[in-house]
């Protein structure tokens, strides 16, 4: 077993996923444009190495984000490489514990300071922690995974180096849900016949769920309720209605098919990026796509 096991601090409920990125954009302390003064912020008058910096298409185009956000309407984002400092950020017992190190680490990477890591929504999150972690220690990304059919467990190497992004408006309009103009979607539900709106979420959104579900397993071991509390997150109204009592007495009475058709609609049409990829079993002959599997390997690699 290795000794980086269970330090991944992260939220079990985030789905890292990146769109396809652009080849890096590498200055030096001589270089000119945005990059520039970034990199030559870490240089030092007796090391001439300066950070590399690396813009990352954004799955959402900046299209969600509100007129006064950084990344309003922008296609992308602007990070540094890793350096040994986001690691000692990443092995950091304080931020481990509570949740954090990931969200430090991808704060202190991002050039634009205006951009808090709270604010991204979660598709751009996740397409911003792919590339930091590709950055950091190369596309390839090997881990153990288990044949789904014949159960052989065995190392197999990902390749993280250009993961596309989901066409969330095709499946939107596949699936019937239509995107206002204030940035949310509304689903209609199939037994209650509600229309329900939903926005999208973002870091902080997920931070919440994790720590409200975290909060209600040390009372109660078999509490759960990090369903609810997701519908809670991105519900903000019914048949028109946006007051939290309504949405609070309809999330209790929400069928259990309308709950799982409105995830369903979440996870479909939220722009993402997708790390699916084919899996094929030495063993068994066993092929399928598989999602990549997000271990503590993908930041803390052997």
């Amino acid at each position: 077993m290795s000794r980086n096991d269970n330090r991944t601090g992260m939220p079990e409920n985030t789905i890292l996923q990146q769109d396809e990125s652009p080849a890096p954009v590498v200055t030096t302390t001589s270089g000119v444009g945005p990059s520039s003064s970034a990199a030559a912020g870490a240089s030092n008058p007796a090391f001439s190495w300066s950070v590399p910096t690396e813009f990352v298409e954004l799955p959402s185009g900046g299209r969600f984000y509100d007129a006064d956000h950084p990344l309003h309407n922008q296609s992308t984002a602007e990070i540094r490489f890793m350096t040994a400092k986001e690691e000692d950020i990443l092995t950091s017992k304080p931020l481990l514990k509570e949740g954090l190190a990931l969200d430090r680490m991808l704060q202190n990477i991002l050039v634009d300071d205006r951009i808090r890591v709270g604010s991204l929504l979660v598709g751009d999150k996740n397409a911003l922690v792919v590339a930091a972690r590709r950055t950091g220690y190369g596309a390839d990304y090997t881990t153990r995974v288990s044949c789904p059919d014949c159960k052989l467990a065995e190392e197999w190497t990902f390749d993280i180096s250009n993961p596309p992004a989901n066409n969330f408006d095709e499946a939107a309009r596949e699936s019937g849900i239509e995107y206002t103009d204030v940035g949310t979607f509304l689903v209609s539900l199939p037994m209650t016949k509600a229309t329900v709106e939903c926005s999208l979420l973002t870091g902080d959104d997920e931070l919440r769920i994790y720590k409200e579900t975290e909060k209600r397993s040390r009372r109660n071991r078999d509490a759960g309720g990090g369903l609810t509390a997701a519908l809670r997150s991105y519900i903000v109204g019914v048949n028109g209605d946006s007051s939290p009592l309504m949405i609070e007495a309809f999330i209790q009475a929400l069928p259990a098919r309308d709950a799982r058709v409105l995830r369903k609609s979440y996870t479909t049409v939220v722009p993402n990026i997708d790390l699916t990829q084919e899996y094929s079993c030495p063993n068994c002959d066993y092929t399928a796509d598989m999602e990549v599997p997000l271990t503590t390997d993908f930041f803390w690699p052997k």
